[in-house]
């Protein structure tokens, strides 16, 4: 339809929904530009993430990670259901005050909602939990950038395994009834830094389930529209600077969803997920990325060109949500998957050499990711153990 109305000469807008028109609550401020999200071709997932959300009322919640994509937008939702307290942790002071400006307002910085704090530093952190006892946790401190971690993967260790597995040990020697890890497409059968630091992460919450009896979990799930440093916001940083837009290859493709319907989901996956589980999100149908950036090149105009640059070391041609041997199983949401994996306790952590050779440190983390997908496809049930299940990628 685009490319019709634009060989016209015609501008395409975007309406509201038949509902709010019907309903009344849509405006003439409401017809708006298309924008690079409009062009993925895929439909917003429509959840009810109400009927879920229990857990949070009357809780005192930590969110690290919440001058983030996912933590702010974790934040601004989890306001909405009563909690008794919501504590907004991050170490980036400018991204604090745009959470909590997002969220009341209003952004004075003195109110005793924040947490100014590195997630590594292991003594702060021992006495947030201490003092402020909360009594759910949603982990979304992350390193994310993969070509950046594969050069620094010293630094994806520290954060993504160690930081997380100390917070583990925190949430558990505190008391805290449900801790909830974001974790990524990446970690299913990982082949980056990124994806190695992340699984590890998923299988180190497993052991603190395990150990626990609590739903301490993680949630799967691919590329977020609008996170900082998407690709999206590139091609439009990109066109904006006259182009060229830069794709790494011609048959590259990820999967998408927007902030808002991811932490809806994230927020489901905490109320029925069980201890030690991996919650994998449905995203839709995977998207090729030199469709979206040609077309929102020919909408920039005839002087844009897209140009192709080869897969970065640790770059998937296509990401996968499902692991080898991992079963795409919804016993309790349409859009939720439960996938146990193989749990790590934290003395296996003790292999790391931070101040040694970084090629054997990748080496490492990789030894351990292939050793733990040997134990899913050994422990992997047959089709009448496990009823519904589906193998991963058979059902969408």
């Amino acid at each position: 339809m685009t490319d019709r109305a634009r060989a016209a000469g015609l501008t395409v807008k975007v309406l509201p929904s038949t509902r709010e028109l019907i309903d009344g609550v849509a405006r003439l401020a409401d017809i708006r530009d298309l924008t690079p999200a409009d062009l993925l071709g895929r439909r917003e997932l429509q959840t009810r993430v109400e009927d879920a959300v229990g857990y949070l009322r009357n809780r005192r919640v930590l969110v690290t990670g919440a001058g983030g994509s996912i933590g702010s937008e974790l934040c601004r939702q989890i306001a909405r259901y009563d909690p008794a307290e919501l504590i907004l942790l991050d170490r980036d002071e400018s991204a604090l005050h745009g959470a909590q400006l997002s969220i009341y307002g209003r952004a004075l910085l003195d109110g005793n909602d924040l947490v100014l704090a590195d997630i590594r530093d292991r003594e702060v952190m021992k006495d947030v939990f201490a003092t402020r006892q909360p009594q759910v946790v949603f982990h979304a401190a992350a390193l994310k950038h993969l070509p950046l971690l594969e050069q620094f993967p010293v630094e994806g260790v520290r954060t993504n395994v160690l930081a997380t597995c100390e917070l583990l040990r925190l949430a558990r020697d505190t008391g805290v009834e449900r801790f909830v890890n974001i974790s990524t497409d990446k970690a299913a059968d990982p082949a980056s830094v990124l994806g190695y630091t992340k699984r590890l992460s998923e299988r180190v919450t497993a052991f603190f389930g395990a150990d626990t009896g609590r739903p301490y979990l993680s949630v799967r799930f691919g590329n977020v529209l609008g996170s900082r440093g998407s690709v999206l916001d590139v091609f439009q940083a990109q066109i904006a600077a006259g182009g060229p837009v830069t794709v790494t290859h011609p048959e590259v493709t990820r999967f998408f969803m927007t902030t808002a319907e991811a932490v809806e989901l994230v927020l489901q996956a905490g109320a029925i997920g069980g201890p030690g589980e991996v919650l994998v999100l449905d995203m839709g149908d995977p998207v090729r990325i030199a469709d979206v950036a040609r077309r929102l090149a020919e909408m920039a105009g005839p002087d844009i060109e897209v140009e192709f640059t080869g897969l970065r070391r640790g770059e998937k041609l296509d990401e996968v949500l499902f692991g080898a041997g991992e079963l795409d199983h919804r016993p309790r949401h349409p859009l939720i998957a439960h996938v146990p994996v193989p749990p790590l306790a934290p003395r296996a952590l003790d292999v790391f050499a931070l101040d040694g050779d970084s090629r054997v440190l990748v080496a490492t983390l990789a030894e351990l990711c292939i050793a733990a997908t040997r134990q899913v496809r050994d422990a992997r049930p047959t089709g009448e153990e496990v009823g519904d299940a589906h193998p991963a990628g058979s059902r969408r």
